[in-house]
């Protein structure tokens, strides 16, 4: 429900509008009405209604100055001026104070309605995009914060039998999207980030003769004794026997 107010100095102006209002059927309930510019202005800072209908001709502040100053103070709302016959020409300069529209009077059912069914799309809209706009700030922000964890895991646990897809469920992250956003960030596939993170650290581990190396293929997360020796030759450009002789 949209809030709106009437600013007009004729009494049964105000309550034709508020007929042709209700008639209308759209989301709006007037919330305010003021006979002179500066009671107006006064109510509308108060209420903060969402569109305002003013007559051109009042006193204290009329149409045109009651926009500007509403323009000033930044307050957001949609405006409608409506105007004789001899001010017509004269409202449409309204348009350089943000005044959405214009009307004749007297107003007409089908042309308010058209206005103010123009004004409540525009602002539904609006509020769509700003709830979309919200709900990927935050989606973006949460799967920031995921990411950021499952890379601390990659981190802590490569020496593990860790997986793409094991992570990805227990995050509940698609394969598919937690493999593009992780190659985004790492610059590389998950499977060659974690290669090059467990072929580091049995080049840390094979300095240490103590060890052998069918101990450190397990140690750096290999099962496979000689899976572990291709995976580091094809990485070092030799194998792990050659590196330690080279130390």
């Amino acid at each position: 429900m949209y809030k709106i107010f009437l600013a007009d100095d004729e009494i049964w102006e105000t309550i034709g509008l508020k007929k042709l209002i209700e008639k209308s059927g759209l989301p709006l309930q007037v919330v305010g009405e003021a006979e002179n510019g500066i009671v107006a202005l006064q109510q509308i800072e108060e209420k903060r209604p969402d569109i305002l209908i003013s007559d051109i001709r009042m006193p204290g502040l009329n149409g045109l100055e009651l926009s500007q100053k509403i323009k000033e103070k930044g307050l957001d709302m949609a405006i409608i001026l409506l105007s004789g016959y001899a001010e017509f020409e004269y409202a449409r300069s309204a348009l350089r104070y943000g005044v959405e529209d214009y009307l004749l009077k007297p107003v007409e059912q089908e042309m308010l309605e058209k206005a103010l069914r123009k004004i409540t799309e525009e602002k539904e809209r609006a509020e769509i995009g700003q709830e979309e706009e919200a709900a990927h700030t935050e989606e973006g922000t949460e799967s920031g914060a995921v990411i950021k964890q499952i890379l601390r895991e990659i981190q802590q646990s490569y020496t593990e039998d860790i997986t793409l897809n094991s992570l990805a469920e227990k995050y509940n992250i698609s394969d598919s999207r937690l493999s593009t956003r992780l190659k985004e960030i790492l610059g590389m596939s998950f499977s060659k980030y974690l290669t090059s993170q467990r072929v580091q650290r049995a080049k840390e581990l094979l300095a240490d003769d103590k060890l052998s190396i069918e101990q450190i293929a397990g140690m750096v997360g290999y099962r496979d004794y000689f899976y572990f020796i291709r995976v580091f030759k094809k990485v070092t450009g030799v194998s792990p026997s050659v590196y330690r002789k080279n130390l």
